[in-house]
């Protein structure tokens, strides 16, 4: 398998990311492929020309790229530039740290959502992917580099688990949310 391209977006990037719409646009781009304006308007329920402001936004920050292999004079076809989004740590009250702040608020959001509509569906799965599916928590007590190592060791095991095709028998989308964080009110 192709090693997974990631970004790490700087503040601008972020900032075009922290914008709802552009988040579930690149979504459908990574996960459904290349698709034009119109297409994703009606994927969305948008008109077309907020559609396509949004994609140049993530355009020109360098999230998706024009699919010069599809359409014509009349259709632009849009893909991802990469697989995922990765983003570091931000020093507190920089331009940075807020630009992140938004983004994540708007990614809450966005994982919400799509764990609520996976709990909606979860009793129509076959019953080999009902065995799939948790919702589960831990409360660890680390220090700052257990806690890192942690994360970092998550992050290489699902990476390392990324192996089917969506054309192989028994192949399904899967989706981790990843949320790694101090307890709130708890690190001073």
């Amino acid at each position: 398998m192709d090693e997974r391209t990631v970004v790490t977006p700087d503040a601008s990037g972020l900032k075009a990311l922290g914008h709802p719409v552009r988040l579930r646009m690149l979504g459908l781009l990574r996960i459904e492929g290349p698709a034009t304006a119109t297409t994703l308007a009606a994927r969305l329920g948008l008109n077309t020309g907020a559609t396509s402001y949004h994609l140049r936004q993530l355009a020109q920050h360098g999230f998706i790229v024009e699919d010069a292999e599809r359409g014509n004079a009349r259709d632009r076809w849009w893909r991802a530039a990469h697989q995922s989004t990765h983003t570091g740590a931000a020093t507190a009250g920089s331009e940075e740290a807020e630009a992140h702040d938004a983004y994540s608020q708007a990614l809450a959001v966005f994982y919400s959502e799509q764990l609520h509509n996976a709990v909606a569906e979860r009793t129509s799965l076959p019953e080999e992917w009902l065995r799939t599916t948790t919702i589960s928590d831990w409360n660890l007590k680390l220090d700052a580099t257990r806690a890192r190592r942690l994360m970092e060791a998550l992050f290489e095991l699902i990476e390392s688990a990324d192996e089917g095709d969506a054309g192989d028998a028994g192949v399904g989308d899967y989706v981790i949310q990843l949320a790694t964080f101090p307890r709130p009110g708890t690190i001073s």
